[in-house]
């Protein structure tokens, strides 16, 4: 990486800095967030002439028609001059064309946009230029960040602010610039662009896409785009000339039927997709998550018409088919469609047979037909980008252990610290002679699962140093106890003492906390940039003398109640008795907020189901009830992290779960030491939506309140 890197109007920031992609990043959200004015036209462009690189561009009347140039897609991202990078918008890529009174607004497949979006068609048509322009129609927000399902039910401005940003110039007074330089094309492309209303220029930046890429990362975007600077905008092609780079993996795929499982009152269960491949419709997966009931409703309406007796696909898929870690999946009944509905699904990875791996709804698509939808596969970067210094791997393969079997005492180097290991063959789990030995190498293969729930929050260490048979004791104040590295987080005990919490930040302090045989970790549900706010609302379902089967129950019910609020959640065994139902809230709202929204679920809960649960403080009050905990959001509360151990028979592990999974015949003793790893890297981090962005608290409320009175 060069010492300095420029960006925008010629800004030097040094390397070491903060990263001036994050910057980026996040000015662009702020632009995205201001309003968009009184109207939704925009306002007149700025004044200013044709740059000299346009003037001498060849003449050519209005184009009828220009095929959007496409990128192709990397594995990823690099460091390399002459490279500039832009957000990858998540919306619907869009040309217009302008000229005295005439506009056009098309889809990529040259569909009309014009009545589908009508403000951006009226804020183009008042722009005043005669041009022609590439962008992404989106819908903002309140983050700045695009969100393709609203967009893709956006009918009015009631569902959303639209937005246009624009990135390219292709056409500009009776001139052709397909033929300049991008650079070029953008400097013309800045003198034009509103200063205020709904179309805005996509800016473009010189800098680290390792930086870049992170800074979409944590804002949740889609993805980053790579173009060469003095790349030609190739028309309808595909080049390596401009590249993308994802944030997570999607794709588009065709809709060849659903399924409903039985005894399911939703309209229908999971969607069957697949991609054409020289002409025959091959199935790609089953997509069970990432839409709500209304949109199933919706979908179901258009999939009436489309119904065919005939299965699509080139072989017929088994949708009742049992995997290692679904040994007993719901029946399900499969109707086929005719493959003429596109959607978008983002997954985890691709299987080696062609199978997407967790996948997820992301939206329909209207601008692509279902013909031309194949199987987008990452190219490594090093075939397009050379020389291959100074780029930088994205992520690690599959790992396995740390640690070799024989060696009592081992050193190992880990995020530059060493880290030193001892005792390594003395027993944890007696009956299962599990070693601490294979405690670390269990953290260390879970570490890239775990690490997310555990970044900067205050630790309270849980030490069995002689195993789950032994004693253990809790410790907070770490205060001159653990090396120099490990970053701590102050408190102040209530007779006016100064302690330090651990924080966990990395592999290394992970790691750390293993060797000192914290079987289990306990993570605040809040991080320390924002104490007081959780970034998750916890239901903490805990047994007495109730069946598995019933905690299973609970779980269903306290689902349904929150399915009926419009509120996502997401279930995970305690790996003691319990199950854990956590609700994203993104930091937003108050540890004292979070409790009585927990409250008042499980109030509603135990309406549903009060013969074997309670909500009673006491354990004397409970009657020997199922414990409906809500007091588990309240500051410096401690709960195990997804993917933690736990000190029990079997060596079992709160383990995240998908819903169709939470059902009678569930065994806490499922997930263990043993597979909970390979489990993970199968499904890939299926708990990941509880750190997202998080629900409109007071919506949800209001919308509750509305509906029963």
């Amino acid at each position: 990486m060069a010492v300095t890197r420029t960006i925008k109007k010629g800004k030097a920031i040094k390397a070491q800095d903060k990263p001036a992609a994050k910057k980026a990043a996040m000015k662009i959200a702020a632009a995205a967030k201001k309003p968009a004015g009184k109207t939704a036209a925009a306002a007149k462009p700025p004044s200013g002439g044709m740059t000299v690189a346009v003037k001498k561009a060849p003449a050519k009347p209005l184009p009828s028609e220009i095929l959007p140039m496409l990128a192709t897609l990397v594995d990823q991202p690099f460091d390399r001059e002459g490279w500039l990078y832009e957000i990858k918008w998540d919306g619907y890529r869009a040309i217009a064309f302008m000229k005295k009174g005439m506009t056009e607004l098309r889809s990529r497949n040259n569909k009309s946009f014009n009545e589908k979006f009508y403000p951006v068609y009226a804020a183009l048509e008042k722009w005043g230029i005669n041009a022609v322009v590439d962008g992404e129609v989106v819908v903002v927000n309140e983050q700045g960040t695009a969100n393709f399902s609203a967009l893709q039910q956006w009918r009015s401005e009631a569902d959303g602010e639209l937005q246009y940003f624009v990135f390219d110039l292709l056409w500009y007074q009776g001139k052709d610039l397909t033929g300049l330089p991008l650079t070029a094309r953008r400097e013309q492309l800045k003198k034009l662009i509103p200063k205020t209303g709904l179309i805005r220029l996509s800016h473009d930046f010189e800098t680290s896409g390792e930086e870049m890429l992170n800074a979409a990362r944590e804002m949740g975007l889609e993805g980053i785009l790579a173009k060469k600077a003095d790349s030609l905008y190739h028309s309808g092609e595909r080049t390596k000339e401009w590249l993308k780079i994802k944030s997570q993996k999607r794709q588009e795929v065709v809709i060849g039927g659903y399924t409903k499982n039985e005894d399911s009152s939703k309209p229908f269960s999971a969607l069957l997709v697949g991609v054409y491949n020289k002409g025959k419709l091959e199935y790609t997966g089953k997509v069970g998550t990432g839409f709500n009931q209304q949109q199933q409703k919706d979908m179901l309406q258009q999939f009436k018409p489309l119904l065919v007796k005939k299965s699509p696909f080139t072989t017929e898929p088994d949708v009742n088919k049992p995997s290692r870690f679904r040994p007993n999946p719901p029946k399900a009944q499969a109707f086929w469609l005719k493959p003429s509905i596109v959607a978008e699904v983002s997954f985890a990875e691709m299987t080696s047979d062609g199978v997407m791996r967790h996948p997820s709804f992301e939206g329909l698509r209207e601008d692509k037909k279902a013909q031309a939808v194949g199987l987008e596969k990452e190219i490594p970067v090093s075939k397009i980008v050379s020389p291959l210094a100074g780029i930088t791997p994205r992520g690690e393969s599959s790992r396995k252990t740390l640690l070799n079997p024989t060696d009592e005492t081992q050193v190992r180097k880990v995020n530059g610290e060493e880290l030193k290991f001892t005792n390594l063959s003395k027993i944890y789990w007696p009956k299962e002679k599990i070693t601490k030995r294979d405690l670390i190498n269990y953290y260390y293969r879970i570490a890239p699962f775990i690490l997310p729930y555990l970044k900067n929050r205050p630790q309270s260490l849980n030490r069995h140093p002689n195993g789950i048979t032994g004693e253990s004791f809790y410790q907070k104040d770490v205060t001159g106890k653990v090396p120099a590295w490990i970053e701590q987080y102050p408190y102040e005990t209530s007779e006016g003492e100064k302690k330090n919490f651990m924080l966990a930040t990395d592999e290394a302090s992970l790691l750390y906390m293993a060797g000192l045989g914290c079987i289990e970790l306990n993570p605040w549900s809040s991080t320390i940039k924002k104490p007081e706010h959780p970034t998750w609302c916890i239901i903490d379902l805990d047994p007495a003398k109730q069946s598995f089967d019933q905690v299973v129950e609970a779980a269903l019910v306290t689902k349904s109640v929150l399915d009926d609020m419009g509120v996502p959640c997401y279930c995970k065994t305690s790996g003691s008795t319990g199950l854990h139902i956590y609700i994203p809230l993104g930091a937003k709202y108050t540890y004292e907020q979070s409790k009585e929204f927990a409250r008042i679920i499980v109030t509603l809960v135990h309406r549903e189901i009060p013969r074997f649960t309670s909500i009673e403080r006491a354990v004397r009050d409970r009657g020997g009830k199922m414990y409906l905990d809500f007091l588990q959001n309240r500051p410096h509360a401690t709960l195990a992290a997804p993917y933690a151990l736990r000190p029990k028979p079997g060596a079992t592990v709160s383990m995240p779960l998908e819903w169709n999974e939470v059902k009678k015949g569930l065994r806490m003793k499922d997930f263990n030491i043993f597979n909970a790893a390979e489990r993970a890297e199968s499904l890939g981090d299926i708990f990941k939506p509880v750190l997202g962005k998080g629900i409109a608290l007071q919506a949800v409320i209001s919308k509750y309140r509305s509906k029963n009175g």
